[in-house]
């Protein structure tokens, strides 16, 4: 190929010229540059449970009425900037201590880039453990906030209390992150272990509870004691994954400060009229919750009796689970061939050497998962 004046115009892997690379390294950050895109897997014709979703879908008669509900949305005119109507709904369905405030986002990821673009500042930090979830790194790093990652305990993923409080002390971060139950090994940190941390923090202390239906714990109730404290919810672990809701809070002073990083009309008019339809039949998402629960146990127990397997103990919708070792990747890839698509975290981070992680899916397909998972350990037995 040539350009307009006769010169040869070569191009890269990617079909970009030279000239057009060199805009680019000039122009975007080197942080942007170096780091890749989120890639989610393809599920077309597997049994999906990689991702932490909901596995049911709505009942018939629900679903006709929501539709009924969603012809008379109007799509030619903005949606309430605040989502006031949905947020006072969900006030009432979390039961939220008196005075405190309620901010939205489009998935809790744009929460925590709220957050983040609010205290990033030079020589500041966010810490959190590791592994933990992923995001608050990926969006510190894009947003300029140092990330400091405290291991957790090696035996068992609990916190390592001391050496959470000295890392505070030493790198005095602007906020501290913490997913209560725990992504991706599932367990509650201990509530005297996380008020240490609460107390003894220099800034803000946000507690992630994205798991919340699947545990009896939570720190909503303690809102208010402490004016660092904030509490975070999604409804996409309910069965609303699709609508993409996050939900922040805690005292104004600090929400309406991050609401002016809000970009306008977050929270789209579909997702707004569906959340509070679904919040309407709050009964048919419990049972479900109720069910995922019970299946949990029953799956935990079948995985557990495989030779060489441990299951830690769960208080989300998924398992962590180790492999015999060097298993992890074979098992993975032998899942893929019965047609389950898990995550593979084995390579993540050392603590997770041998780790799979399923999500807790309906009965057959946690059926489906089991009675694989037996086959592939049989051919990997001795």
């Amino acid at each position: 190929m040539t350009d307009s004046k006769g010169a040869r115009d070569e191009r890269d892997a990617h079909g970009m010229s030279a000239g057009l690379t060199d805009l680019v390294k000039r122009w975007v950050r080197p942080e942007v540059r170096a780091a890749s895109a989120y890639q989610v897997a393809p599920a077309h014709g597997m049994i999906k449970l990689d991702a932490m979703e909901n596995p049911y879908t709505w009942p018939d008669e629900l679903r006709a009425a929501w539709l009924e509900r969603l012809r008379s949305i109007d799509l030619n005119r903005y949606p309430d900037p605040s989502a006031s109507v949905l947020a006072e709904r969900l006030r009432d369905a979390l039961d939220v201590p008196q005075g405190m405030r309620l901010l939205l986002g489009n998935g809790s990821d744009e929460l925590i880039q709220m957050i983040i673009l609010s205290l990033t500042g030079a020589s500041r930090s966010l810490l959190s453990v590791d592994p933990g979830f992923v995001m608050y790194r990926l969006i510190a790093d894009y947003c300029g906030l140092r990330y400091v990652g405290v291991p957790l305990a090696a035996a068992d993923f609990s916190l390592d209390l001391p050496a959470m409080l000295q890392a505070m002390d030493q790198h005095q971060p602007a906020v501290v992150f913490l997913a209560y139950p725990n992504n991706p090994t599932a367990n509650l940190f201990d509530e005297q272990a996380v008020l240490e941390i609460i107390r003894n923090a220099p800034g803000l202390v946000v507690i992630d509870e994205a798991y919340a239906p699947f545990t009896d714990a939570s720190f909503l109730p303690r809102l208010g004691e402490f004016e660092n404290l904030l509490v975070m919810r999604t409804l996409s672990k309910m069965g609303l994954a699709g609508l993409r809701l996050g939900v922040l809070v805690g005292p104004t002073a600090w929400l309406d400060e991050f609401d002016k990083l809000r970009l306008p009309y977050n929270i789209n008019v579909l997702t707004q009229v569906s959340t509070e339809f679904a919040l309407g039949h709050q009964a048919v998402f419990d049972a479900q919750t109720t069910s995922i629960r019970a299946e949990r146990e029953r799956v935990a127990a079948a995985i557990a009796r495989l030779p060489g397997v441990r299951v830690f103990p769960s208080q989300a919708n998924f398992l962590l689970l180790r492999t015999p070792p060097g298993r992890a990747k074979d098992w993975f890839t032998g899942l893929s061939e019965h047609g389950v698509l898990i995550k593979n975290l084995d390579g993540a981070h050392p603590l997770l050497a041998d780790c799979l992680r399923p999500t807790v899916g309906t009965p057959l397909e946690n059926d489906a998962l089991t009675a694989a998972l037996a086959d592939i350990a049989s051919q990997y037995s001795g």
